[in-house]
């Protein structure tokens, strides 16, 4: 399986799991659109931080 876990680092410096399972990452200027394996997406006020693909792990830093 392809699909990646989302965590979100907070403005307070701390990391939550965000999003399971997620396949379509789509970056804008001030945001984040992600959709998982069911149709479900979210979007977050953030930027890419990391992106560990091997470990199936994306995290993502609020702005």
């Amino acid at each position: 399986m392809c699909e990646s876990n989302v965590y979100l680092i907070d403005k307070n410096g701390k990391e939550s799991l965000y999003f399971e399972l997620v396949d379509k990452i789509v970056p804008g200027s001030n945001t984040v659109l992600l959709e998982n394996i069911l149709g479900q997406k979210k979007t977050a006020n953030a930027r890419i931080k990391e992106l560990a693909l091997v470990d199936h792990r994306i995290v993502l830093e609020e702005i």
